[in-house]
């Protein structure tokens, strides 16, 4: 299946990682959604980013790489690549952006936020996601 997700990440404590070329990026404790998308093997992607043993290649990878970082939901659908910047963009209407992040193939100002709870992800008119 191919398609588009959303990650729900619980940061457990204030951390400062390194992420890649961002460098290092301070996250506060709480929820972030990061937006993603896998043109191929979508259950293999969200199952990867869940996984604690794998080589950091995206930007997400080096959050998730925090002992102090885990993915709690994942939200997905069957949709093309296109998808994916039209629900980072939705979402930073009303959600805290984490400056670059996730966005190095798109113009979009980020593809993780900083959200108050779950319910973003699942507004209506959104997109319809599957758990």
């Amino acid at each position: 299946m191919k398609g588009v997700y959303v990650l729900i990440v619980e940061v457990g404590n204030n951390i400062e990682a390194t992420i890649g070329a961002l460098g290092n990026v301070k996250f506060q404790k709480g929820l972030y959604a990061y937006v993603g998308s896998a043109q191929n093997s979508l259950e293999k992607r969200i199952a990867r980013h869940k996984s604690r043993n794998k080589k950091k290649f995206w930007h997400i990878d080096y959050l998730l790489d925090s002992k102090d970082a885990r993915v709690v939901n994942a939200y997905y659908k069957n949709a093309g690549k296109e998808e994916e910047c039209q629900i980072a963009k939705k979402i930073s209407e009303t959600e805290t952006l984490i400056p670059h992040f996730g966005c190095s193939d798109c113009n979009c100002r980020t593809h993780l936020f900083k959200i108050k709870d779950t319910s973003v992800v699942l507004k209506p008119g959104l997109i319809e996601f599957k758990e």
